[in-house]
């Protein structure tokens, strides 16, 4: 009799190994291989002679759409991250820090569903039902129509969601709890979480109802488990947030019904979260006007402008190598700033430490807020406080040339909406509103940048300049 094989899994990404090893040869992690048995599960070897296959109905892509194709939740916020609500029978992975308010976003998602007339089912892995109600209780949901199950067995769970009326919303918190018969391995384990995906998206796609799945993240940010999990699903949120500021970032990482770069903001309260309409006011809150090395960079987030403000310290350093630190913002990119700053500039920040930090914890991944960081670089250095009421965004090339992008109306259109009256923005923009009062201050390179904000000091030597 032949010896039955077994499989050492990476838990992190999900790297088959031959035996078992300290170390996973594939992400580098240390103690995340895991022996499983490659009989049980999906992706497992042929245990038994495969059966012969069914026709399946083929059909036209013309034709009519019975339901409506999205469920809309009424939090707009969360309507806007997924594209304009659910899409019936779709699979949703949500992802994020431990007690960030994964499961006090969709508690309140489902109660607004339910009060709309919809069937949901909230399926908790981690809690018993008295901890779940405590949660709706203190969020306002104990009077709606939401049905509840603590459950981690994926066979009883589709067992209970498959009687009566097929529900609208199903919400299954967490995961990594879940356990099938059909894998020997542990909970948590590769195998258990793809066999539970995959048990879960194919009734999502049979009955037509949205499945919304609560993932763990790993501590460096990613969704934990297979990859391929990802790959399986329709849409991938992550709910972002510092734990020492009280908003909250939904973003989009994946949809296939919809746009990948759009975010809703949330502020959490001791009432649940709270949808901000507009961020641009939280993010510029606590703003100091008069101080150098802070510019406000008009930024984009899918289709919504969002204004942040951009810090910048640069200070004399007695060390051989000088600190870059950088919070928000890519390390790699500030490099490249401070390279064609010294190169096209004569701006020599080799003898300096330079920190930089968006504030409000946001982060900033658009090539658009070099021209921000530059303004803010400068002006630390040279110890002049920006005109308050400027905004700043364009890209800048190796070159030293400053690139125009996208959106310009939409990013001037929101600066001037919350009392900005001047832009310092690319030369040649495309989209750039003509008949405007705005006071525009188009730049073609860097070095006229830097000579515009030097310049500054002399027309007013109080530190209000007009640009």
């Amino acid at each position: 009799m032949a010896k039955a094989k077994t499989q050492f899994i990476c838990q992190n990404c999900g790297t088959v190994h031959s035996r078992w090893a300290g170390k996973c040869d594939g992400c580098g992690e240390w103690n995340t291989i895991v022996e499983e048995d490659p009989m049980g599960g999906i992706g497992s070897g042929p245990g038994k002679a495969p059966k012969k296959g069914r026709p399946v109905t083929l059909t036209s892509l013309s034709g009519e759409i019975e339901e409506a194709p999205r469920i809309p939740t009424g939090m707009g916020e969360l309507d806007r991250a997924t594209g304009g609500g659910f899409v019936r029978g779709s699979a949703v992975l949500i992802g994020g820090d431990p007690g960030i308010g994964k499961s006090t976003l969709l508690m309140q998602a489902a109660a607004a569903l339910a009060r709309r007339g919809h069937r949901v089912i909230y399926v908790s892995g981690e809690e018993a039902v008295a901890q779940v109600r405590l949660r709706a209780q203190r969020l306002g949901a104990a009077d709606t129509d939401v049905l509840l199950a603590a459950e981690t067995n994926v066979e009883d769970i589709l067992a209970t969601i498959s009687e009566g009326k097929r529900p609208d919303l199903v919400i299954i918190d967490s995961i990594q709890t879940l356990w099938s018969d059909t894998a020997d391995s542990a909970p948590g384990t590769v195998t258990q979480v793809r066999t539970g995906v995959q048990a879960m998206i194919r009734y999502a796609k049979q009955t037509g109802a949205t499945m919304v799945l609560v993932g763990h993240v790993t501590k460096e940010g990613q969704i934990a488990g297979p990859r391929v999990v990802e790959h399986m699903v329709d849409a991938v949120l992550y709910f972002e947030g510092d734990r020492g500021h009280h908003y909250r970032i939904l973003r989009t990482v994946k949809n296939r019904f919809g746009p990948t770069d759009e975010i809703g903001v949330f502020e959490m309260s001791d009432k649940g979260l709270r949808e901000v309409a507009n961020p641009s006011e939280l993010f510029l809150g606590e703003r100091n006007e008069k101080a150098p090395g802070a510019a406000v960079f008009a930024g984009m987030e899918g289709t919504r402008p969002v204004l942040v403000e951009v810090q910048a310290l640069v200070a004399a350093t007695s060390l051989g190598t000088p600190r870059r630190a950088v919070v928000g913002w890519d390390s790699s990119r500030l490099a490249m700033i401070l390279a064609v700053l010294e190169a096209h500039c004569g701006i020599r920040l080799g003898q300096h430490d330079v920190y930089l930090n968006v504030a409000g914890g946001y982060r900033i991944s658009e090539p658009a807020a070099d021209m921000a960081i530059a303004s803010a670089l400068v002006s630390s250095l040279a110890g002049i406080a920006l005109p308050a009421d400027c905004v700043y965004f364009g890209e800048v090339s190796l070159s030293g040339a400053v690139r125009p992008v996208a959106h310009t109306a939409q990013r001037l259109k929101e600066a001037e909406k919350l009392g900005f009256s001047a832009a310092v923005l690319p030369a040649a923009s495309p989209d750039l509103p003509k008949g405007s009062a705005g006071k525009w201050r188009e730049v073609d390179s860097l070095p006229d940048l830097v000579a515009r904000i030097a310049g500054s000091r002399l027309k007013a030597p109080t530190g209000q300049e007009d640009g």
